[in-house]
C-alpha cells in the first residue's frame, strides 16, 4: 500500500523505466508522428551538408574559366543555403511540436498523479508523507518534461544523424569506417560503465530531495507549534542536514556525469583526429579527392558529435527514468477502498437516512494489534439524533470514518437505508453525508467559496442563507470585503470559533439526509455555542444526526446516547436513563456537571 522508501529500492532505474509514460503518449500519435517527420527531415538536411560541400570543393574550385567558376560557385553556395533554410525550418517545426508534446504529456501526467492521490484512502497518508507526494508532483514531473520536451528529441535526432553519418561513411569511405568502428568499441564500453554509476546516483539524488521536501511540508504546516516550542533553529538544522545529504548525493552524481562527459569529449576528439589523419594520408596517396576528404571529415564530426550528445542525453534519460519510475509507482498504488463495479442505488426516505452497524470489528492498518472497534452493533432509525460519548480513544471517530468508508471493517457490515455501503458508489455514499469536523478545514479562498464548497452549484443567496443559519454572517459581514474576503491558508485570519461556524454553514448548505457532528461546537464561547446549538438543532430536523461530544451538556436532548469504551458499546439510552444506571456515562456526567 505505501510507497517504498529509498532504502527499499536496491534496483537502479534504467531507460526502460520510461515505458511507463507510453499511456500518456498514445493520445498524441499525430503530434508524435509530426515530430518524428520533422526530426527526420532535419537530420537528412544536416547529412546533405557534407555532400554539398564535396561538390563545392571538387567541382566549384577546379581551375577553369573564371566566369564559369563564379557561376558554379554561386550554384553550389545556393545549394548550401537551401540546405540551411530547410534545416532551420524543419528544426523549428520539430522544436515546437516536441515542446508542445513535453508540456502536454507532463500536464496530463501531473493531473493523473494528483487525481489518483486524491482518491487514496487515509491509510495511504498514514504511511506516506505529503512532502514525498509533492516532490513527485513537482520535481519528478519537471524531469520528465525535460526529457519528453527536449532530451528525447535530441536523442532521436542525434541517433538518426549518427546512423546516417555511419551509413554515408560506409558507402563512401569503407576503409576509414572500419578503423573508426574499431575505435568506437573502446568508447562505448567505458561509457556504459559510467552510465550505470550515474543511474544509481540519479535515483538516490531524487530520493534525498524528496526527503527534504517532506521535512519542509511537515514543519511549515505546524509553524505555530514549532515557534511555541522555540524549535526554529532545531528544525532549520534538521532541514539543513537533509539538504546537505541531497547536496552530497548530487555532487557525487555530478562528479560521475562530469567524468562521463570528459571521457566522451576526449574519446570523440580522438576519433575525429584519427579519421582526419587517415583521410589526409589517403589524399596524399591519391586514394581520395580533397572534396571526399572534407565530406569524410564532416561525417566523422557529425557522427562523434551525435555520440557526444547521446552521452549527455543518456544521463538525462537516466534521471528521467528514475522520476518516471517513482511516478508510475505512485500511480500503481491502489486504495483498498474502491467503489463497486455495479453500485446499487439507495433512496433516502422522508426524515433522513437510517443507519445500521452489524457486529463491526476494525483495526487501523497502522495498529493491527489493537482493535479500534469490537463487536459494535448500532441501529439508528431515520430522523433520530444519536450521540456518541466516551473517553478519548474509545472509537467514536472510528465510527464516522467507517461510515464514510475511509476504511472498511475487518468483520461485519454497515447499511445505509438498508443497502450495504460497500455496494454504493463512494460518490453516492459521501454525497448523502454531511460532516462538521472538530478541526474544521478552511481553504485558501474567500468566505463565499469556502461555504459553497458544500454545494458548488449553490447561488450566492443560498450561501448567505446557510451562513445566517450558522450565525456566521455576523462576523463575515464585518470582514474587509465581506463574503469575498480571502481567509488565508487554513483560515489563519479567523478565530477557531469562526472557522467552526464556516464549517457548519458548509454542511448546512449541502443539506444531506445524514449529518455527522464531531465536536462541532468545541471551539465556541458560551454565547456563540448557544446560538450555533440552536442553529444545529434547526439543521437536524428532518434528517438523521450522529453527534460526537465530550461536553455532555450539548447532547442531553439527543434521542439516544451511546457510550463507547475501548472500542465496545457499553451503554445506551437517554440522559436520564444512563445517569440512573450509574455506569460509565454516570461517572462522566458526575465529573462534568458537579464541576
Amino acid at each position: 500500500m505505501s510507497l517504498t522508501s529509498a532504502s527499499e529500492r536496491p534496483k537502479a532505474s534504467s531507460p526502460t523505466s520510461l515505458s511507463g509514460l507510453l499511456p500518456f503518449m498514445r493520445p498524441y500519435k499525430v503530434q508524435i508522428a509530426l515530430a518524428v517527420l520533422f526530426l527526420t527531415l532535419a537530420a537528412v538536411a544536416t547529412l546533405l551538408f557534407p555532400v554539398a560541400l564535396r561538390h563545392l570543393i571538387d567541382t566549384g574550385l577546379v581551375p577553369e574559366d573564371r566566369n564559369a567558376q563564379a557561376m558554379a560557385l554561386q550554384g553550389h553556395f545556393l545549394e548550401l543555403f537551401g540546405v540551411a533554410v530547410a534545416l532551420g525550418l524543419f528544426s523549428a517545426a520539430r522544436f515546437y511540436v516536441v515542446s508542445w508534446l513535453g508540456e502536454r504529456i507532463t500536464a496530463d501526467l501531473r493531473n493523473a498523479v494528483y487525481s489518483h492521490v486524491l482518491r487514496q484512502s487515509p491509510q495511504f497518508f498514514e504511511t506516506t508523507q505529503t512532502g514525498e507526494v509533492l516532490s513527485r508532483l513537482t520535481t519528478d514531473t519537471t524531469l520528465v518534461q525535460t526529457v519528453v520536451g527536449s532530451s528525447l528529441s535530441m536523442g532521436l535526432r542525434n541517433t538518426f544523424m549518427g546512423l546516417g553519418a555511419l551509413i554515408m561513411l560506409v558507402v563512401s569511405h569503407p576503409y576509414v569506417m572500419i578503423q573508426v568502428m574499431l575505435v568506437i568499441g573502446l568508447v562505448v564500453l567505458p561509457t556504459m560503465w559510467f552510465g550505470r554509476r550515474v543511474r544509481k546516483l540519479s535515483r538516490a539524488s531524487q530520493d534525498r530531495v524528496a526527503d527534504s521536501s517532506a521535512i519542509a511540508a511537515e514543519v511549515l504546516n505546524a509553524i505555530p507549534i514549532v515557534q511555541s516550542y522555540t524549535a526554529e533553529d532545531r528544525e532549520a538544522r534538521r532541514f539543513d542536514a537533509s539538504t546537505e545529504q541531497a547536496f552530497n548525493t548530487a555532487v557525487r552524481r555530478s562528479r560521475a556525469r562530469a567524468g562521463l562527459v570528459a571521457f566522451i569529449i576526449i574519446a570523440n576528439a580522438a576519433l575525429v583526429l584519427w579519421g582526419l589523419y587517415q583521410g589526409t594520408q589517403a589524399v596524399i596517396a591519391g586514394d581520395l579527392s580533397a572534396g571526399q576528404l572534407g565530406q569524410a571529415v564532416l561525417y566523422t564530426i557529425i557522427f562523434v558529435g551525435a555520440v557526444a550528445v547521446l552521452g549527455e542525453v543518456y544521463g538525462d534519460l537516466l534521471r528521467a527514468a528514475g522520476a518516471s519510475e517513482r511516478l508510475v509507482e505512485l500511480l500503481n498504488t491502489q486504495s483498498p477502498v474502491q467503489s463497486p463495479e455495479r453500485p446499487q442505488a439507495a433512496h433516502a426516505p422522508q426524515g433522513g437516512s437510517s443507519v445500521r452497524f452489524d457486529d463491526i470489528t476494525f483495526h487501523y492498518p497502522s495498529r493491527p494489534a489493537q482493535a479500534a472497534l469490537s463487536d459494535f452493533t448500532l441501529d439508528v432509525p431515520s430522523g433520530q439524533t444519536v450521540a456518541l460519548v466516551g473517553p478519548s480513544g474509545a472509537g467514536k471517530s472510528t465510527v464516522f470514518g467507517l461510515l464514510l468508508r475511509y476504511y472498511d471493517p475487518l468483520m461485519g457490515s454497515i447499511r445505509l437505508d438498508g443497502v450495504p455501503i460497500d455496494q454504493l458508489s463512494l460518490h453516492d455514499l459521501r454525497a448523502r453525508i454531511g460532516i462538521v469536523p472538530q478541526d474544521p478545514v478552511i481553504f485558501s479562498s474567500s468566505a463565499m467559496e469556502n461555504i459553497r464548497y458544500g454545494r458548488p452549484s449553490a447561488t450566492d443567496d443560498e450561501v448567505r442563507a446557510a451562513a445566517h443559519a450558522a450565525f456566521a454572517d455576523e462576523f463575515i459581514d464585518k470582514l474587509p470585503e465581506g463574503y469575498d474576503t480571502f481567509l488565508g491558508e487554513r483560515g489563519v485570519r479567523l478565530s477557531g470559533g469562526q472557522r467552526q461556524r464556516i464549517a457548519i454553514a458548509r454542511a448546512m448548505l449541502k443539506n444531506p439526509p445524514l449529518l455527522l457532528l464531531d465536536e462541532a461546537t468545541s471551539a465556541l464561547d458560551a454565547q456563540s455555542e448557544r446560538m450555533v446549538q440552536a442553529a444545529l438543532e434547526s439543521a437536524m430536523k428532518d434528517r438523521t444526526t450522529l453527534v460526537i461530544a465530550h461536553r455532555l451538556a450539548t447532547v442531553q436532548q439527543a434521542n439516544r446516547i451511546v457510550v463507547l469504551d475501548h472500542g465496545r458499546l457499553v451503554e445506551q439510552g437517554t440522559h436520564a436513563e444512563l445517569v440512573a444506571a450509574g455506569g460509565v456515562y454516570a461517572g462522566l456526567a458526575a465529573l462534568q456537571f458537579n464541576a
